[in-house]
């Protein structure tokens, strides 16, 4: 199976709003075993079945009419983050002290709560509620906030729905702040979306490669450390769909506690800007993720930018949650992404990647009723 657990996390009803908080603490410090062998389909209720039924009807409607999905991105676009805004709502990342620590200028987190309206951009007063703050942070200069390109993403307080933190591939001289954050916000799995290096040809046929991703997870060692982190890795494993996964720990030098456990997958086909050739790779991440308590922490998500791969895996794994928990308005992906571009400009980057999303979850509804219905058989 793909991961221990106490049981199925995916439960027909959300989390009781009564539960409290030194329930939430203790799973979370409860210890969790990752395994690389071939992850376990979930047992469906009856509940989760006709919920499963009924998305997917709604899903594959939706795919008979192309059209349709064009018009609800471009809708999409006519609302993103302009230019001229990023200077007011991103001013932690845009200050002097933090400019050099975004990979790109045009993806940055924000610092404004946003509203995004049908027309217009709406900047309201709650600071940082989706930028991810270090405390303490490598960067000791005040005017730094705590900075790392990285937000925080989410649909529900709900504890039975996966939060994101949505970053960016870590630059060479922020790689102790990503493993910070790892260790601050209890990371239980980092999910990367893309390769280390990119070939291409260029004039002459002469290959050139681009480093589309820092070797911040030690591909190479079994150990490493930066600055006052050191990581370990348990185990490497590779899957027939082309996944990489690496069983680590992380802890910092001195500490006495013990260490932290993280699932690293890496799925490195997964084309920049576009999308893979079928859905298999991305689905089979999410079934890995699927016994993981969402109380144990955010799970890590991020490609190069931060956005576009990550947005569309953020998408497909939330809404195929939401519908396991009866959410049915998870059939709204404009709603869904609009609320995903609140918390990080540019979540799903193409109508190509948007389009991805309908047929990831429509491959991934048809197989948990399938799966289902055979066990039923049975």
């Amino acid at each position: 199976m793909a991961a221990a657990s106490a049981g199925n996390h995916l439960s027909s009803s959300s989390s009781s709003s009564s539960s409290s908080s030194s329930s939430a603490a203790a799973a979370a410090n409860k210890p969790f075993n990752f395994s690389p062998d071939s992850p376990t389909q979930l047992h469906l209720s009856p509940d989760q079945l006709r919920h499963c039924t009924d998305a997917l009807r709604a899903f594959k409607d939706k795919l008979q009419t192309p059209q349709e999905i064009r018009k609800e991105f471009h809708s999409l676009q006519s609302n993103r983050t302009r230019v001229l805004d990023m200077k007011s709502s991103c001013s932690v990342a845009l200050d002097n002290v933090n400019y050099s620590k975004n990979r790109y200028t045009d993806v940055l987190p924000y610092s404004l709560a946003h509203l995004v309206g049908h027309n217009h951009i709406e900047l309201i007063a709650s600071v940082d509620r989706n930028r991810v703050v270090l405390n303490p942070c490598n960067d000791y200069r005040a005017s730094a906030r705590g900075y790392i390109n990285a937000s925080f993403i989410e649909t529900s307080s709900s504890g039975s729905i996966s939060r994101f933190i949505a970053t960016q591939e870590p630059l060479p001289h922020t790689f102790e702040d990503f493993w910070e954050m790892i260790i601050q916000y209890r990371c239980p799995v980092i999910v990367v979306l893309t390769r280390l290096v990119d070939n291409h040809n260029g004039l002459n046929r002469m290959e050139f490669k681009t480093v589309k991703c820092g070797d911040y997870f030690q591909t190479e060692d079994v150990h490493g450390e930066f600055g006052n982190i050191c990581i370990a890795t348990k185990w490497i494993s590779s899957t027939d769909t082309n996944l990489v996964l690496r069983h680590m720990e992380v802890n910092y030098k001195e500490s006495e506690e013990p260490p932290l456990s993280v699932l690293h997958i890496q799925y490195p086909g997964w084309p920049d800007q576009g999308v893979p050739k079928n859905t298999h790779s991305v689905r089979e991440i999410l079934k890995r993720t699927y016994n993981v308590p969402p109380t144990l922490g955010p799970i890590v998500v991020h490609c190069s930018a931060g956005i576009g791969r990550t947005g569309t895996y953020c998408t497909i794994h939330n809404t195929i949650q939401r519908v396991l928990v009866g959410d049915m308005s998870a059939v709204d992906l404009v709603k869904t992404v609009t609320l995903f571009r609140s918390q990080r400009m540019g979540m799903v980057q193409t109508a190509e990647q948007y389009r991805f999303c309908y047929e990831a979850i429509v491959d991934e509804l048809e197989d948990l009723i399938s799966e289902s219905t055979r066990q039923m058989v049975i």
